[in-house]
């Protein structure tokens, strides 16, 4: 059923420079702030005025809070980001007029009632986003399994009038959860009998409304893209893998390396994708009868082509196809039996649930808990319990108990070994995810390499792949680098190959055999950012895959004016994935600088048939010219794709770049030491710069994941007022007992408005209350290993480019002059590719050039998981001629940008009276 949504216009500082207004995602309410009209902007005084009867709705809504309270509680095994969305479900509850209460250890906490419940308040949880684990602790309780036990629990609720919870935990937790609220007026009624409890006490809490969200660093919950605390426990995984490497690599090592995740692989697969394993076990893929000699070869042929180590990532549920337990030190004597290798155990444990949260389980708890409480708003007593999921970039409620049901069924798959419905019921990311990892990982390297004319086969059971080597590859590139060969010019026919098997699920399925070999070009251009090598490793090895000769194109397009190309083969790329910076080298020149003639010469002199560009805004931009000069120059007449790549997260035709990720974490973990610095001085405010260029998206995100008091971006115009405003709000906060403060400002926010200037303001202002600093991060942000988000992202956009790639030039090649030639001049063949609501898309630079497909969608809508997957953030392919007119080239910006939406959010929990905009759609399995 559709219901029509509540909106709000934001307050004057959303209002957005250069762009249009961020519109709103399913579901969207703004809930107006309750503010006196002379603390209100003039023109947020004159929007209130033009209010119609939808903001009485609102406001009636938040009347309906005061008087109600909320119990938050946490349960079952603890993760990372617990402490973030029990920080966001007091504020928003808070905000909107609940009371919020405090259960301690979980359910046991509830049925021993006294001062294990206690009233929440603002301060009370200051300081807590940063923190792992779970502030309110968490405990198993056996007392709640029985029924004895739930009415200790509901009576010590009622007498506090809690008559809403919101559960942060596992699906047992969830389940009990429900239980509970079924038996609700039962329990209540029996209270009522025993004099527990009053008349006028079990009327006011007469239903129980249930709202969950999941923590779980296993990922194993059905209706959720992600769960609180599994990309924290992946970065605790990929740091302890990559500090591996250093030691296996110096004494030519085999570890097995151990993960949790006892009925769920999710771990150990991204962990294998984003490290490139050798060998992976899970529970839901069960390798084959033989196994065993199957990865000794695998481990024996990367030795023989020159690998210094070999990881193994096996989750700690691995089983066989008879449901018989692989231990890690089952494979550990294998692997030394067979092959004589230097071969060692390590089990991560417990270690992969501690340390910080990562920024994006900050930012998830945080977006999380708001969704929980507006939920718990909006309930009446018939609405069944839901939990809040992650659907892509879009918070979704989702019934409870059919997400419990969903999660049963893969458990059910798994023991009666349907293995392949297991991992369908995981759900499309996890199947794309193995597919992937199958292809790029278990294949066989070249034995002869150097050998011309030879065709070495590629192959191995456990790829979806047959395909063979192309002739002149070369392991080390020393006899081909910078030049072309002599008869490079002329693509080589080899014979007929199956290419993949009769998967038709497969991610990368080309859906065609090409008897011809052509030349791929790959480039960065722009400023180096995580996931570049990551997505320069799976180009080259899916090209590979797909039977054509990749390219490395040197310093970009300067690189390419001076002939700085060379082949790559399969082993010039080992090792890459989890690399930072740019090995490829990253300029920022642009074709039309240097000339767009002698661009097209290098392409014809090099015969290159596709091209693949790695960057920013400036790779966009180039591929636009490209593509806008193919009607003077033929060369570029053949198929090209952008895959973002910039920290700014400023290209337009997706949300997500690789490196914003790791460069949010990098921004995220300076901010936490920035504070704790200042942990023996009371009263101290960080004024601290970032990066983006024109683009707010790290000061912002960081700001949410930081527990920031502002962020100030270009995109929202803002004066002395509110500068003014700010730090009369810190002050405030500070003489309420917050010791520390956070001030993020953008780079490029205002000219006049610098970091100096805010830091002399506060200094100033604050004399006598807190004292400041400042701090300019620069290009430390930049640096570092790649997240394990951006390599994933990396490896998976990489690869699909590719398979892209390859069926435009199959459709589009011809015989000219001797040659086999590619010509296309479609705008459909000039992409940039795209991470837009779960959906990996393929967007002509001419159409982010014209148009981009920003739905405005204003009404409630009940989907199923089913449905939630496919409005769930896909790669999606835009020609980028439709995205220009929705570039602005003067700030290198998209005149849309979803994140703003979060702005609010970012205000509401630093205490300032903003509005907030529901993100929850509300979902059903069915």
């Amino acid at each position: 059923m559709l219901t029509p949504t509540l909106r709000l216009t934001l307050p004057s500082r959303a209002n957005v420079q250069g762009c249009p207004s961020a519109k709103s995602s399913p579901l969207s309410r703004h809930f107006a702030a309750q503010e006196s009209d002379q603390d209100l902007p003039k023109m947020a005084s004159a929007v209130l005025g033009d209010l119609s009867s939808t903001s009485a709705l609102a406001a009636g809504n938040l009347r309906q809070a005061q008087g109600k309270s909320i119990g938050v509680f946490t349960s079952g095994g603890d993760s990372q980001g617990m402490n973030a969305a029990v920080r966001a479900v007091v504020r928003m509850g808070i905000h909107v007029g609940f009371r919020v209460y405090y259960i301690h250890e979980g359910y046991q906490g509830m049925v021993d009632g006294a001062d294990n419940i206690k009233e929440a308040t603002w301060t009370s949880v200051s300081g807590i986003i940063q923190q792992g684990g779970t502030v309110i602790g968490s405990a198993r309780c056996q007392d709640f399994r029985e029924r004895a036990g739930r009415l200790k629990a509901a009576a010590n609720l009622v007498k506090l009038g809690i008559s809403n919870l919101v559960v942060i935990g596992g699906d047992g937790s969830l389940t009990g959860a429900n239980c509970f609220r079924q038996e609700w007026a039962g329990l209540l009624e029996e209270l009522e009998k025993k004099g527990e409890i009053t008349a006028e006490q079990s009327k006011n809490c007469s239903h129980l409304n249930i709202v969950g969200m999941v923590g779980s660093i296993d990922n194993d919950f059905c209706g959720t893209d992600m769960t609180i605390g599994c990309d924290t426990a992946l970065h605790r995984i990929m740091e302890s893998v990559d500090a591996i490497t250093t030691t296996a690599q110096s004494h030519q090592r085999t570890f097995v390396m151990e993960v949790m995740g006892r009925h769920c692989g999710y771990l150990a697969l991204v962990t294998a994708l984003a490290c490139g394993a050798d060998w992976l076990f899970i529970p839901e893929w069960p390798p084959e009868a033989d196994w065993e000699d199957h990865m000794c070869r695998r481990l024996s042929e990367l030795r023989t082509a020159g690998s210094r180590l070999g990881i193994v990532i096996m989750a700690e549920g691995a089983i066989d196809q008879k449901g018989s337990a692989i231990t890690s030190n089952r494979v550990k004597e294998i692997i030394s039996t067979r092959l004589g290798h230097d071969t060692r155990v390590t089990v991560l444990g417990h270690v992969q649930r501690g340390g910080n949260p990562s920024a994006f389980d900050r930012v998830l708890g945080c977006r999380m808990g708001a969704e929980a409480v507006l939920a718990l708003l909006e309930a009446k007593p018939d609405t069944p319990a839901c939990v809040v999921s992650l659907d892509g970039n879009q918070a979704v409620r989702v019934n409870l108990m059919e997400c419990v049901e969903r999660t049963q069924q893969v458990a059910a798959a798994m023991k009666k070994g349907n293995f392949e419905n297991c991992v369908s019921l995981r759900g499309r990311s996890f199947r794309n995810n193995l597919e992937i990892y199958k292809i790029l990982s278990h294949v066989k390297p070249p034995n002869n390499p150097q050998q011309d004319g030879h065709d070495n086969d590629f192959s191995d059971e456990q790829s979806p792949v047959v395909v063979r080597q192309l002739s002149r590859c070369s392991v080390d590139g020393a006899a081909n680098m910078f030049s072309p060969s002599s008869t490079s010019n002329r693509c080589p026919v080899p014979a007929k190959r199956p290419r993949w098997s009769a998967d038709d699920n497969n991610p990368l399925k080309t859906g065609f055999e090409c008897e011809h070999v052509f030349n791929i070009g790959i480039m960065n251009v722009g400023a180096p950012a995580a996931g570049m090598n990551a997505a320069v490793r799976s180009a080259v090895r899916t090209a590979i895959l797909n039977g054509h000769q990749p390219y490395a194109i040197y310093e970009g397009f300067e690189g390419l004016a001076e002939g700085r190309l060379k082949k790559l083969n399969w082993m010039d790329v080992g090792g890459w994935v989890g690399s930072g910076g740019a090995k490829l080298g990253a300029k920022r020149t642009q074709p039309a600088k240097l000339g767009l003639p002698q661009i097209a010469s290098k392409f014809k002199e090099f015969n290159l048939s596709a091209l693949i560009i790695i960057g920013g805004f400036e790779a966009y931009d180039s591929v636009l010219q490209l593509a806008e000069a193919r009607p003077q120059y033929k060369e570029f007449c053949i198929p090209m794709v952008v895959i973002p790549c910039t920290i700014s997260n400023n290209v337009p035709g997706t949300e997500f770049s690789l490196g914003t990720d790791t460069a949010l974490n990098a921004i995220t973990d300076i901010c936490d030491r920035i504070k704790q610095s200042a942990s023996g001085t009371k009263r101290r405010v960080f004024v601290v710069e970032t990066m983006g260029g024109y683009c707010g998206y790290l000061a912002t995100l960081a700001g949410l994941a930081g527990g920031a008091d502002a962020a100030y971006i270009f995109e929202e115009r803002f004066g002395m007022r509110d500068l003014q405003t700010d730090v009369e709000h810190l002050a405030k906060k500070m003489v309420e007992g917050v010791e520390r403060g956070l001030i993020l400002r953008n780079e490029k926010c205002n000219e006049n408005y610098t970091t100096d200037f805010i830091y002399q303001l506060y200094c100033e202002e604050g004399k006598g209350i807190f004292s400041a600093r400042k701090n300019v991060l620069g290009h430390m942000q930049q640096g570092g290993c790649p997240s394990p988000f951006d390599r994933n992202l990396g490896t998976k956009l990489a690869a699909k480019s590719v398979a892209f790639l390859a069926e435009k030039m199959h459709n589009n090649y011809k015989e000219e002059g001797g040659r086999v030639v590619v010509e296309c001049n479609e705008e459909d063949t000039a992409c940039l590719i795209g991470l837009n609501r779960r959906t990996v898309q393929f967007s002509p630079v001419t159409h982010i050039k014209s148009q981009t497909d920003f739905q405005d969608d204003t009404l409630t809508r009940t989907v199923s998981i089913e449905e939630a997957e496919e409005f769930s953030m896909t790669t999606t392919l835009t020609p980028v001629t439709h995205l220009k007119a929705w570039s602005d080239f003067k700030h290198r910006l998209p005149r849309e940008q979803w994140w703003l939406k979060l702005r609010p959010l970012l205000r509401i929990l630093a205490k300032h009276e903003s509005v907030y905009e529901v993100e929850g759609t509300e979902a059903s399995i069915e």
